[in-house]
């Protein structure tokens, strides 16, 4: 070959090796740029983003209750949380066994008068009838209730007159034993968490519906519930109802996105509450989860409108699942007006069990006692403070054991 052609060759070869080299550049930074691209289907480029996943398909019924409640465009039906969510650091909510514990301390420390103001009358040497009037104004004071404090009171002067009862301890002991028995231990205050089955003889997750006044701490409760079911590892799906007060369903997503769970909920105020229950509970179905938590409206027990639409989202939730809990949410600090709330919602959603909160710092304890022979249903779960895990299982023995101490 000669000169000439091994300079043409040269000459040729060079800018086609540099357009190889740069072409292969380009190609390997613009694959780069797809990577960190955010998939439609998976979210950010770790995963990150929770995304909406498409509307569920709606169910093949004519009942009118259910106003074809999955077609609305915005609903918010979580894939759930995946282990792509790295960057995500969940809550560890502390153990139920240990909120047992805390239970006694808090109320003991919440300064209520009640425990103080009946040992110090019943130590008194002599008892007259002005000591027993006391006594029994204490008690309703405390919202015992008209009933539970006759019987309590005539229980105690029979016990006085007959054992003869004087020295301090014996007379903290006798007031223990009493007061227990009319809190009522023999009462079941366990959820029902079981799975259920519907019409089709297909098994569902345990659907709580959870209702209540506005101000209660409702959505709060619900939040809290959640971590007191992730301590005991359930899997939770939670419902966000409440479409009516803007911040509800951020609330709620906030509450279940710090330990892991799904919320259903809708992005347009004001949109059909039933409808999200519904999907709330045939997502858990899907799902395969243990409990589906529904949070509701706020609702006062005086407003027809607003109670019926509470009876239709029980309607509409049973078509897809029974109900395993219908828990009402009440202020310990509202006292005998919470038995007229309980009254009603036991009327329209078939009230299964009580929730209390603002139990610490209120002398008005005795309202489980009134509520409880009002609707015939046990106080379940107690709020003791403002803390995440401040949720507890109510135990007869220790709710009275911390009014006694207080």
């Amino acid at each position: 070959m000669n000169p000439d052609t091994w300079t043409y060759l040269l000459a040729a070869g060079i800018p086609a090796a540099l357009l190889v080299a740069v072409s292969t550049v380009f190609v390997r930074r613009r694959r780069d740029q797809a990577d960190e691209t955010p998939d439609p289907t998976t979210g950010g480029a770790n995963g990150s983003d929770v995304l909406t996943a498409p509307p569920v398909a709606p169910s093949a019924t004519t009942d009118p209750d259910l106003l074809e409640p999955s077609v609305d465009e915005d609903l918010v039906v979580p894939d759930g949380v995946t282990e792509g969510d790295l960057d995500v650091q969940l809550d560890v909510p502390a153990p139920v066994a240990g909120r047992l514990a805390r239970l006694r301390g808090r109320l003991a420390r919440s300064g209520s008068p009640l425990g103080t103001r009946l040992l110090a009358v019943l130590s008194r040497d002599h008892l007259t009838e002005d000591d027993w009037d006391e006594l029994e104004e204490t008690l309703l004071l405390a919202d015992v209730g008209a009933g539970p404090t006759g019987d309590l009171i005539e229980a105690l002067r029979t016990r006085v007159r007959v054992d003869g009862v004087r020295e301090p301890g014996a007379v903290r002991d006798l007031l223990r034993e009493q007061l227990i028995a009319l809190v009522d231990p023999t009462l079941d205050r366990s959820l029902n968490l079981a799975p259920g089955v519907d019409a089709a003889g297909e098994a569902t997750p345990a659907v709580v519906l959870v209702v209540g006044v506005n101000g209660t701490g409702k959505t709060t409760t619900v939040g809290k519930l959640a971590r007191v079911l992730v301590a005991e590892d359930r899997s939770v799906v939670l419902g966000a109802a409440d479409t009516f007060r803007a911040a509800a369903a951020d609330q709620l997503q906030t509450w279940g996105s710090r330990v892991g769970v799904p919320t259903v909920r809708s992005d347009r105020d004001g949109a059909d509450p039933a409808a999200v229950a519904f999907d709330a509970v045939r997502t858990g179905k899907a799902s395969g989860v243990d409990v589906v938590l529904v949070d509701t409206a706020g609702r006062l027990q005086n407003k027809a409108g607003l109670m019926d639409e509470l009876g239709k989202i029980t309607r509409v939730i049973t078509r897809e699942a029974p109900l395993s809990e219908v828990l009402l949410v009440l202020d310990a600090t509202t006292g005998q007006n919470g038995l007229n709330q309980a009254r009603v919602f036991g009327e329209v959603a078939g009230v299964t069990g009580i929730v209390l909160t603002k139990l610490d710092g209120t002398a008005k304890g005795g309202i489980v006692v009134a509520v409880q022979r009002e609707l015939g249903v046990p106080v379940k779960l107690v709020g003791l403070g403002e803390g995440p895990d401040d949720l507890a299982p109510f135990d007869a023995a220790s709710f009275v054991d911390g009014l006694l101490e207080g």
